[in-house]
C-alpha cells in the first residue's frame, strides 16, 4: 500500500510540474520581447572579407516564458548576413523559447559584396514572431571596398592614393632605391602578421585634416563601444633596414603594432644633417613592444606622439636625434609597462653596449626640447646622463629631479593635465586649463616645421609644452 501511494504522489507531482509548464507559457500579444538595441550598428566592414561576429540580447521581462514561433532575417540585403541565435546558425529558425525573467543572445555577421565604388550602405531586419506580432532589430553595415596586397613589392617609385584603403595580408616591401609616397588620407590596413619593409624610401604626405594612417584591417568594437582602435598586437610593425634613406612621415598615424616602427642605420654614417627617419606631426601608438625604436640611425621627430606601449615608449640605441615639441606618454592597457617612457642606450662608456672585439659604435647625441615625458612608469632611462651628449630641455617631467648639466630648465615632479582617462578608454592627449605645461616652452626650441601643430594650430610665443597647442576650447 505504502508503495502505491509513493508511486500516485510521483504520479500527481509529475501532472502538476506539466501543467504549471504549460501554463508558464505566455499567449498574450501585449506580452512582448525587450531588445538591447533598436539598430545594431556594424560600422564600416570591409567588402568580400567574412566581419567580426556582433551582438545584440533578447530580453523576456515577463513572469511566463516567450516563444517566437519565428525568427528571421528579412529586407532585400539578407541574403548577406548570418545569424545564430542561442547557439544555433541560420537564416530562419521556429519555436525559440526564452523563460521568464531571462534573455538570449542573437549573434549577427556579413560578408558583402565588392562593388566598383568606394563604399555601399547595406541593411536587413532580424524579424522576431511571438503570439502573432512582429517585431524587428535592424543591422546596418557600410561595406568599404579595398585595395588588396598580398606579398607585394615596390621596385619603381609608387604613389598609394586616398579612396580606397590597402590591405596588406603578408608584406608589403619597399625595395632598395624605390620610394613609395603616400597621399594625405591614404590608408593602410594590415591583417594579423603582416607587415612594411622599407628598404629604400617612405614618404607620407599627411595633413592636419588628411592624415596618412597606417593600423590594423579590424573594424568596429571589441565589445561594447570600446574600438579595436586601441588594441595593440593586430599586426607586426614597420621596419626600416639599413639600406633604407630619406624618409618622411608628415601627420601620419601608425598603430595596433606587436612591434611598432624600427629602425636599423649605417653605425658609421653621419647623420646630423639628413635623419635616416623624420616625422612631423606623426602618431605613434597602441603597440605591445615599443611604438618606435632605433639603433644607429638619425631620427628627427617634431610635434610628434608616443602613446601606448607594452616595453616601454621609445628605446634609441647610439645614434643621433632631434626631437622638439613631442609628448612621451604612456597609459597601455593590456600588460604591466616594462620599461620607461624613454630608454637610452650606448650614451656613454658607463652605457655601452659594443660587442668585445667588434669595431666601436658612436656614442648616442641627442637633444629633447620642449617635450612632456610623462606616463605610467619611469619617464627616462637611465636618469643619469653625465658624461653622455644626451640634453633634455625644457621639458616636463614625471620624475622627482633637479636640473644639471644634461637636464636644463626642465619642469620636475609636474602632471601635464590630460585629457586622458584611461579607465574611460580616453587618450587625449591635449592640455587641460590647469596644465603647468601650457606656455612653459622656449620660442627658440621650436623648429620651423613644429610651429602647427598636429591639429592645425598655430604655436603661440611663449609655446606649450608637449605635441598640441593648448586651446580654451578643448571639450570631454
Amino acid at each position: 500500500m505504502k508503495f502505491l501511494l509513493y508511486i500516485f504522489l510521483i504520479f500527481s507531482a509529475v501532472v502538476t510540474a506539466v501543467g504549471c509548464i504549460e501554463d508558464g507559457v505566455t499567449t498574450s500579444p501585449s506580452d512582448r520581447p525587450v531588445f538591447s538595441v533598436d539598430t545594431l550598428k556594424m560600422g564600416d566592414v570591409f567588402s568580400d572579407d567574412r566581419t567580426a561576429t556582433f551582438k545584440f540580447t533578447v530580453h523576456n521581462r515577463h513572469s511566463k516564458s516567450l516563444v517566437f514561433s519565428d525568427i528571421r532575417l528579412g529586407s532585400a540585403d539578407a541574403g548577406y548576413f548570418r545569424i545564430n541565435v542561442d547557439g544555433l546558425s541560420g537564416t530562419s529558425f521556429s519555436d525559440v523559447e526564452v523563460r521568464a525573467k531571462d534573455s538570449i543572445f542573437v549573434f549577427v555577421d556579413a560578408l558583402l559584396p565588392e562593388t566598383s565604388g568606394l563604399a555601399d550602405d547595406y541593411e536587413a531586419t532580424v524579424d522576431f514572431t511571438a503570439n502573432g506580432v512582429t517585431e524587428s532589430v535592424v543591422v546596418t553595415a557600410r561595406g568599404v571596398n579595398a585595395t588588396r596586397i598580398r606579398g607585394d613589392v615596390v621596385d619603381t617609385d609608387t604613389r598609394f592614393v586616398p579612396g580606397r584603403p590597402y590591405i596588406v595580408y603578408d608584406s608589403l616591401v619597399v625595395a632598395e632605391g624605390a620610394r613609395l609616397t603616400l597621399e594625405a588620407g591614404t590608408r593602410l590596413c594590415f591583417h594579423d602578421k603582416a607587415m612594411l619593409v622599407v628598404r629604400g624610401s617612405l614618404t607620407a604626405e599627411g595633413r592636419h585634416d588628411a592624415r596618412v594612417e597606417l593600423s590594423g584591417d579590424r573594424t568596429g568594437n571589441v565589445v561594447s563601444d570600446i574600438s579595436f582602435d586601441i588594441m595593440s598586437r593586430q599586426w607586426t610593425g614597420v621596419f626600416f633596414i639599413k639600406t633604407s634613406k630619406d624618409n618622411r612621415l608628415e601627420n601620419t598615424e601608425i598603430r595596433n603594432t606587436v612591434q611598432g616602427v624600427a629602425v636599423r642605420g649605417d653605425s658609421l654614417a653621419d647623420y646630423t644633417a639628413t635623419p635616416q627617419l623624420t616625422m612631423v606631426n606623426t602618431r605613434l601608438r597602441n603597440s605591445a613592444g615599443t611604438v618606435l625604436e632605433a639603433y644607429h640611425t638619425g631620427i628627427r621627430a617634431v610635434g610628434c606622439e608616443f602613446a601606448e606601449g607594452g616595453a616601454g615608449l621609445v628605446y634609441l640605441e647610439g645614434g643621433n636625434h632631434y626631437f622638439s615639441q613631442c609628448t612621451f606618454s604612456n597609459n597601455y592597457l593590456f600588460s604591466v609597462i616594462s620599461g620607461a617612457a624613454l630608454q637610452l642606450a650606448h650614451i656613454n662608456e658607463e652605457h655601452d653596449l659594443t660587442a668585445d672585439g667588434a669595431e666601436r659604435m658612436p656614442y648616442m647625441k641627442a637633444t629633447f626640447d620642449n617635450s612632456i615625458i610623462y606616463g605610467i612608469g619611469a619617464d627616462i632611462a637611465p636618469g643619469d646622463l653625465t658624461g653622455s651628449e644626451v640634453y633634455v630641455r625644457t621639458c616636463l617631467l614625471k620624475s622627482n629631479g633637479e636640473d644639471d648639466d644634461n637636464f636644463l630648465s626642465c619642469l620636475w615632479d609636474k602632471d601635464p593635465v590630460f585629457y586622458t582617462v584611461r579607465n574611460d578608454y580616453i587618450f587625449d592627449y591635449r592640455l587641460r586649463d590647469d596644465s603647468e605645461a601650457i606656455g612653459a616652452g622656449y620660442d627658440a626650441y621650436v623648429p620651423d616645421d613644429a610651429r602647427v601643430d598636429g591639429y592645425g594650430l598655430t604655436r603661440q610665443s611663449p609655446p606649450d609644452l608637449g605635441a598640441y597647442v593648448y586651446t580654451p576650447e578643448t571639450k570631454e
